[in-house]
């Protein structure tokens, strides 16, 4: 992040140089970002144990209980306080109108990558993470731009959020034909890879020899990809500080709200502490690389909705890892 945000700043022909590489004038897609994006994804979907999504399943509790988290609380809470804080800090002429959809963008897309880390590093169940992943994965994959479409472009104006044209003209094919691509593709290659790796050879040869090798891949891509996103925006992180505190305060207010919200959900229905963190952390974080790459395509690179979705990550990684400590001490007191 501060190797992309100096660059940035520091070099504006950088920013110049990540836009120029487009497949054509019109197009919103760049080339790098979108391989960052989806090569990051696939390893994470390719360790997921799908078969063990029948275990999931056949708790309910558990399951209905996740499902309200991530699904109805999580974006209602983010939609709840990017209707306030546009309310209370418009801006002129409605400034910061992009960066209420970029915030509200964020809360509908439900972590499926760096939740696994998080999870492990709390002492999570590693088994209901994947299966919770995988859950997240498939229902993503099917309803999220629908809840993108809604949430941005009707439920606004119910709040009497007057819309710009960009939000006016996004339909749920467009919404839906990015989430295919940067969704859909690594998704897609997770679940063949182990499918037919698992079948051609083994499913100990997968996961003790074929996962660490593509593992890194994440890393790797996660890297390139904030420092591609940060010198893109380094220019902009520097000169308007404040914008980015302005985006940053209902983040910072929604990853600690649902973490304890589900925490406390999770207790209450009886879940013991692995589950009870693998609730927590799921409904918690969100998956910043989705809300980018639909940002990008909707909105366009230089969009306060990207922007605003960039933010995300600087965020949402030194949260994370406080929640994680926190989580830790609440397993010994409770």
């Amino acid at each position: 992040m501060a190797i992309g945000v100096i660059s940035g700043y520091l070099f504006p022909a950088i920013a110049d140089f990540w836009e120029s590489l487009k497949p054509s004038e019109d197009s919103t897609t760049n080339l790098p970002i979108a391989m960052g994006l989806i090569l990051m994804m696939y390893p994470p979907l390719a360790k997921v144990k799908y078969e063990k999504l029948g275990d999931i399943f056949r708790n309910y509790k558990v399951l209905s209980l996740s499902l309200i988290q991530n699904w109805v609380i999580g974006p209602v809470l983010m939609f709840a306080l990017a209707i306030v804080f546009f309310k209370l800090f418009p801006g002129e002429n409605n400034a910061n109108l992009p960066y209420m959809y970029g915030i509200i963008m964020i809360g509908l897309a439900r972590c499926i990558a760096m939740v696994i880390v998080w999870n492990d590093l709390a002492k999570g169940d590693t088994q209901y993470a994947a299966g919770l992943v995988a859950f997240n994965s498939i229902f993503q994959v099917l309803f999220f731009s629908v809840y993108a479409w809604f949430f941005i472009a009707i439920l606004p104006g119910w709040f009497g959020v007057a819309t710009n044209t960009a939000v006016e003209n996004i339909t749920i094919g467009q919404i839906a034909e990015s989430v295919l691509i940067y969704l859909g593709i690594p998704f897609a290659a997770g679940f063949l890879t182990r499918f037919i790796l698992i079948r051609t050879k083994s499913k100990t040869w997968y996961e003790q020899k074929f996962i660490p090798k593509i593992s890194p891949i994440t890393l790797i891509a996660l890297l390139f990809t904030i420092v591609v996103m940060f010198s893109l925006k380094g220019e902009y992180i520097v000169k308007i500080p404040m914008d980015v505190v302005l985006i940053a305060i209902p983040l910072l207010i929604y990853f600690v709200v649902m973490f304890f919200i589900s925490f406390f959900m999770g207790k209450k229905v009886g879940a013991n502490y692995k589950q009870t963190v693998t609730l927590s952390f799921t409904a918690a974080s969100n998956n910043f690389e989705l809300a980018i790459a639909v940002a990008i395509v909707i909105f366009g690179m230089n969009s306060g909705e990207a922007f605003a979705a960039v933010i995300g990550p600087l965020v949402e990684v030194p949260v994370m890892i406080a929640l994680v400590n926190l989580a830790l001490r609440l397993r010994k007191q409770f």
